[in-house]
């Protein structure tokens, strides 16, 4: 059965608005420290927790508290990242279609450049001077099977250096100075499979050792990307870090033998994903040719299930033990018939006011939420270690909505 912190989440409800998203501090601080004591067996392992997934400063400093750095890809993300305390090579900037303006800025910082394209090797020397410390994305292309709906195949993303141009990119960084270099792949997403993301590792141990033998360039660091899963699914297992740690030891020590990289992730969901909540009231239920539960909520507050079709558990609170045996549609409120967290779901029965919970949204939930419709996004609350409960980020207002547009220059408009 899924946990949910069902006496915190009614607390909450007397002071809060629905709908909001609830994350458990407690919770977040045990699984970080459990990441880090698993993969702490790797040489020099570092998590750089990807922004994206949760991009709230209080987060991002619970994290840093717990010897997390972060994965960044934009202005805001570094903003964000210096403002929790992280700086410098805690900082991991992996971007693409990077403006000069966010590689200076990554620059300043001392952050890590993870670069993206063969032509951004120029293009940053021209903007912001090359460092002394590059990493290079790499894309497998064909040569690596899998992907998924979320992160598509190797072969058709649109990140990353060819293998040849990794070596041609590693020797031209070489020749304008470059000291110490990094590799870097991202490849998975929300994997399951122990085995995949420890092929993952093998495929990049395999490249260091041939750009030694062919360039004599030694790899410092290698960032084998984030994308280890949760079971949004409750018959779903979670991975094994203990597991994975080891089949990545066992792979380093038989192909890298004398090369000695520091090993570094960027996981996001994998870290705050089962540890937050999308809490939503029941506005309507309605009856035709199928039967719909309308929320507050909507796919503004929570994209996956409508760009994916991705499943997220429900909980009808106050009802977890009453029979399954309605089955429903369960959607929001936007002009868009995709905007539904699930379909033909079987739940309890439902009725106007009743509280649902949607799980596992502590990562690309709030993160991906938008405005169309002139929806507003929620609120964010955070469980605090002590029992508390404190909003990390206000709602929305249409104050908020509107603040880009001048009206006074409307009224002027002819």
């Amino acid at each position: 059965m899924k946990y949910l912190p069902e006496q915190k989440i009614l607390e909450a409800l007397n002071e809060f608005n629905t709908p909001f998203h609830i994350y458990d501090e407690k919770l977040i601080r045990e699984n970080a420290v459990q990441f880090k004591k698993a993969f702490g067996i790797l040489p020099g392992f570092r998590n750089y927790f990807a922004v994206k997934a949760l991009p709230n400063p209080f987060i991002l400093k619970v994290l840093e508290e717990e010897g997390m750095g972060a994965d960044c890809s934009s202005l805001p993300e570094l903003m964000l990242a210096e403002k929790a305390g992280i700086t410098g090579e805690n900082i991991m900037f992996s971007s693409n279609d990077t403006p000069a303006e966010e590689f200076k800025a990554a620059k300043k910082l001392g952050a890590i450049i993870n670069l993206d394209d063969m032509s951004h090797i120029e293009f940053l020397e021209k903007n912001a001077g090359i460092p002394r410390c590059v990493c290079l994305r790499y894309n497998p292309g064909k040569s690596r099977e899998g992907g998924n709906l979320i992160i598509g195949k190797p072969a058709e993303a649109k990140y990353g250096f060819t293998k040849e141009q990794l070596f041609e990119g590693y020797m031209l960084l070489k020749k304008k100075g470059v000291k110490r270099f990094g590799l870097h792949t991202m490849i998975v997403s929300n994997e399951l499979n122990e085995k995949y993301i420890i092929g993952t590792a093998i495929m990049l141990f395999e490249v260091i050792a041939e750009v030694k033998k062919r360039l004599d360039v030694a790899i410092e660091f290698v960032n084998l990307g984030g994308g280890i899963g949760i079971p949004y699914r409750p018959e779903q297992k979670a991975v094994s870090y203990e597991r994975i740690a080891n089949g990545i030891k066992k792979a380093y020590e038989e192909i890298l033998v004398n090369l000695k990289p520091k090993i570094f992730m960027e996981c996001g969901r994998a870290i705050t994903g089962p540890y937050g909540w999308l809490v939503a009231r029941v506005r309507h239920i309605k009856h035709t040719y199928k039967d719909y539960v309308g929320l507050d909520a909507s796919m503004a507050n929570l994209m996956r299930p409508a760009i994916y079709g991705a499943h997220h558990h429900i909980t009808v609170v106050g009802k977890e033990k009453k029979p399954h045996n309605h089955r429903y549609d369960v959607t929001g409120s936007l002009c868009e018939n995709n905007d539904k967290f699930a379909i033909d779901r079987m739940l309890p029965e439902i009725r106007e006011g009743d509280v649902i919970v949607i799980h596992d949204t502590g990562a690309h939930g709030h993160a991906m939420g938008f405005n169309y419709n002139g929806k507003l996004r929620s609120a964010e609350l955070l469980i605090r270690e002590d029992g508390s409960i404190i909003e990390i980020r206000r709602a929305e207002t249409t104050d908020d909505y509107f603040a880009t547009l001048d009206f006074n220059r409307l009224k002027k408009f002819k």
